[in-house]
């Protein structure tokens, strides 16, 4: 009974499993991975709070108890957790579809959103619906993050330019720029563009001019992650030695030397039903994103992540943020990517990087005041580039024109839109193609290849069959909406030869028959019967055929079941048999 419970206890607490292990060289990897990415980690909070609507010191709060909740709930060794720039966004639609001007009752959504995103989570992982990501198709998931990167480097814009602009969607964006395009602002420009330039040279050209001198390649990634810091630091000094604040350069202002409190939202908030929609799309978009980076970083190392735990620790990660007064959080790419590179043994990087952030939260505010806005904005467009991702329009035109309709419909529906009706169309798109492809199944006849036991479709490969026999195989399980699909495609078959006498299903492909579609078998073998044709099955799975014993099905049954196709084929096969030419090479 003790081990029971002592493996129950590490299964929802990750961290009983990997603190036994613990020492002293792991906790100096997790050191200086957690140093490496708190430098990255403080712009970005900042960027990504302005970002969400929020004071720059949410992005701050949200990355210091989340962080220490997912390091003991989650099972990411790297998974970097805090704001993220489409969560960002999709937080800022939320709150400005409630029409509330308030910074006070802003903060609150942006808890509320965090809390109930926490509780929707942490409600999946007990109930193990880590699956339902994947109704959301990859193709459609690169579709929605290319427009949301999109949308948010034009909304930067009004930063870089000093001009006053709203709108969550493509072109309410651009049409607000274009509108207040006079009050452009010629050295929040300088500020900007410099800063943008900066930064890309940074992440371009650096990585590779270090290495040619020689540098050791760990001291060339942690200096090619200074440029955020650099930037900021330089602007800050510019913008107060010359005043820059007084010639209309946006600057952060006051940020507060001071933790979070604690307090969980009001529950009596009207907020929280009408917030209900927006939370299960962001914990939707969040987990996936998140379990993708977790587990692409976990393949490298050979470990393994538990998508039902990974929502639990997201879920308890966001109840942390939304109990300090932060905003929803997720596994952001770029900083689990350098907390990978950096060498991060254990989810503890995560929990010393959330005390990296408190200690500059206490003692490194009060030389932000200073920043210009456009160097954030800067920050967040130069982040989100490695979002857009156009090449999965030309892939899946060459692959599949049908995924390639539900990425067009996603970053269309997103871009013009907004993030939550593209939410909505990609998995109302993904969900349709579902449909589509196992309501149109693959059915194929099959014939003898040589003298093997193999059989293969007669419209590809050259292959013996026989006059009075049927031999088909379907490639998908049987339910309600293919059943019709099967049906059709017997009587379409016979409607050609009237020799038949003997039709064999090969049921290689079929995991499961549900009830319309054992109906729908027992009347295809009434009008075989009718016809004076037998109908037959072979190789069917122990399961499915476990289900066919409950109800009787061998009763209803003209022929046999064979355990294998050759066998089927053996037996009822007449002497005449002939050589298929096939028309379709593959």
């Amino acid at each position: 009974m003790k081990i029971t419970s002592s493996r129950r206890l590490a299964d929802y607490f990750p961290i009983v499993k990997w603190a036994r292990a613990y020492n002293r060289v792991i906790l100096g990897d997790d050191l200086l991975a957690a140093f490496i990415v708190t430098i990255m980690l403080i712009p970005q909070s900042l960027a990504y709070a302005l970002l969400a609507g929020l004071p720059a010191e949410i992005g701050l709060y949200a990355s210091m108890l989340p962080l220490v909740a997912y390091t003991i709930f989650g099972t990411s060794s790297a998974l970097a957790v805090g704001p993220v720039a489409v969560v960002s966004l999709m937080t800022a639609a939320a709150i400005s579809n409630l029409n509330i001007l308030e910074p006070s009752d802003i903060i609150l959504a942006a808890g509320i959103l965090a809390a109930l995103s926490g509780i929707i989570l942490v409600l999946m992982g007990f109930l193990k619906l880590g699956f339902l990501a994947n109704f959301l198709s990859h193709p459609v998931i690169s579709g929605f993050i290319t427009a949301s990167g999109i949308v948010i480097a034009i909304s930067q814009l009004k930063h870089i330019f000093g001009i006053t602009a709203a709108g969550h969607t493509l072109p309410q964006i651009v049409q607000s720029l274009m509108l207040n395009i006079q009050q452009f602002n010629g050295y929040t420009a300088c500020i900007g563009i410099i800063s943008i330039g900066f930064l890309l040279w940074m992440r371009l050209f650096v990585h590779s001019i270090l290495s040619k001198i020689g540098i050791a390649s760990n001291a060339v990634s942690f200096l090619t992650k200074l440029g955020p810091v650099l930037i900021i630091i330089s602007t800050i000094i510019i913008t107060k030695w010359l005043a820059l604040d007084q010639q209309g350069v946006a600057v952060i202002g006051f940020v507060p030397s001071q933790l979070p409190q604690l307090g969980f939202p009001t529950i009596t908030s009207g907020l929280w039903v009408e917030l209900m929609a927006s939370a299960f799309l962001i914990s939707i978009i969040g987990f996936v994103e998140s379990v993708s980076v977790a587990q692409t970083l976990a393949a490298k190392k050979r470990q393994h992540i538990d998508p039902n735990q990974e929502l639990i620790g997201l879920g308890a990660a966001n109840i942390a943020s939304a109990a300090s007064s932060g905003y929803p959080v997720t596994g952001g790419f770029a900083r689990s990517v350098v907390n990978f590179d950096a060498g991060a043994a254990t989810p503890a990087a995560g929990a010393f990087s959330a005390l990296g952030i408190a200690l500059a939260t206490l003692f490194l505010t009060p030389w932000l005041f200073y920043l210009p806005k456009a160097v954030l904005a800067a920050t967040i467009i130069v982040a989100v580039l490695s979002l857009v991702d156009f090449t999965i329009l030309r892939k899946t035109w060459i692959y599949s024109k049908s995924d390639f309709g539900a990425v067009a419909l996603t970053l269309f529906g997103t871009l013009a839109f907004g993030v939550e009706i593209g939410v909505l169309l990609g998995v109302a798109s993904s969900l349709l193609l579902y449909l589509l492809k196992t309501a149109t199944p693959h059915i194929a006849i099959v014939g003898q290849v040589a003298d093997s036991e193999h059989f293969r479709n007669v419209n590809r490969h050259s292959v013996r069959t026989w006059s009075n026999l049927l031999s088909i195989r379907i490639d998908q399980s049987l339910y309600f909406a293919n059943a019709r699909a099967l049906d059709d495609f017997i009587t379409a078959s016979l409607a050609h030869n009237s020799e038949i006498e003997h039709v064999i299903l090969q049921c290689t492909a079929i995991n499961e028959i549900d009830a319309s579609a054992i109906e729908s078998l027992e009347a295809i073998i009434h009008k075989l019967d009718l016809m004076e044709v037998c109908f037959h099955l072979s190789e069917v799975k122990g399961p499915v055929m476990d289900r066919l014993k409950r109800i009787d099905f061998q009763s209803h049954l003209t022929g046999s079941i064979f355990l294998s196709h050759i066998d089927a084929i053996r037996k009822l096969a007449n002497d005449k048999s002939q050589i298929s030419t096939p028309f379709i090479v593959g």
